[in-house]
């Protein structure tokens, strides 16, 4: 009897561990996935930003440009 009594608290115990073991993966899973969904928002971020800087460089590149040829009588 006995030894059923702690065979039966051993498969608590372990039923208890691998539900422990679960929720602890669970919560580790979700804390990656705000991670790497922080990461891309922020990659994100810096390739509209550098897209940005690029149009704005190469608008001010060609008002440059244009304005020399004009300048120099190239371009109308």
């Amino acid at each position: 009897m006995a030894s059923k009594g702690l065979q039966d608290l051993k498969q608590q115990v372990e039923g208890a561990a691998q539900e422990a073991v679960t929720a602890a993966g669970a919560a580790t899973q979700q804390v990656v996935d705000q991670t790497t969904e922080t990461g891309q928002k922020a990659m994100d971020q810096v390739a509209k930003s550098t897209q940005e800087t690029i149009d704005k460089t190469a608008n001010q590149a060609s008002e440059a440009f244009s304005g020399f040829g004009k300048k120099f009588g190239l371009l109308k």
